[in-house]
């Protein structure tokens, strides 16, 4: 089933965690549509933009998947509203800067990015109807000596003036 011009519903349910584990990964009602408006607010956008065909590395996930692969009961891949991807050749930073930029979202994370290795981490964003879009306020977290680098719109000028902090 298409949710898009460019993404698939079994490209935003596809994992390997499930797979293994045998769990039915499908979306309710509510999660397809979700889903649908997030292709059309974040994913498609980013695809038209860098014209590079790219599979996300994860959208929907079942509350039993969401738990299996260790993220909370509130995570908003369970309601089919967030996605994590990357858009092969172009650096995961640039892509953040890029969303943050041109689309509405709720939340904007460069997770697990490394200054200086394009390619390390993923985009996590989210898009929902059930409260603002771009209002949260920035935070810049520790993991490991790893950072995850939470955007907004309003966050523009904070970081093209004091950068990553």
């Amino acid at each position: 089933m298409k949710l898009s011009t460019h993404f698939s519903l079994s490209e935003l349910t596809k994992s390997e965690t499930a797979i293994r584990k045998g769990i039915e990964n499908e979306p309710n009602e509510e999660a397809l549509a979700n889903l649908i408006i997030l292709c059309r607010s974040i994913l498609e956008p980013v695809r038209e933009h860098y014209g590079i065909p790219f599979v996300p590395n994860s959208g929907f996930r079942c509350l039993e998947l969401n738990r299996a692969v260790g993220s909370s009961d509130k995570s908003q891949h369970v309601k089919g509203e967030a996605v994590d991807f990357e858009v092969p050749g172009i650096d995961n930073k640039d892509v953040a800067l890029w969303v943050m930029d041109n689309c509405q979202f709720d939340q904007l994370i460069l997770e697990f990015y490394k200054e200086g290795e394009p390619s390390s981490g993923w985009v996590h964003c989210s898009y929902t109807l059930d409260g603002p879009l771009s209002q949260p306020v920035p935070r810049i977290l520790s993991q490991n000596s790893v950072r995850d680098f939470y955007f907004t719109p309003q966050s523009v000028h904070d970081f093209l003036v004091y950068g990553f902090g």
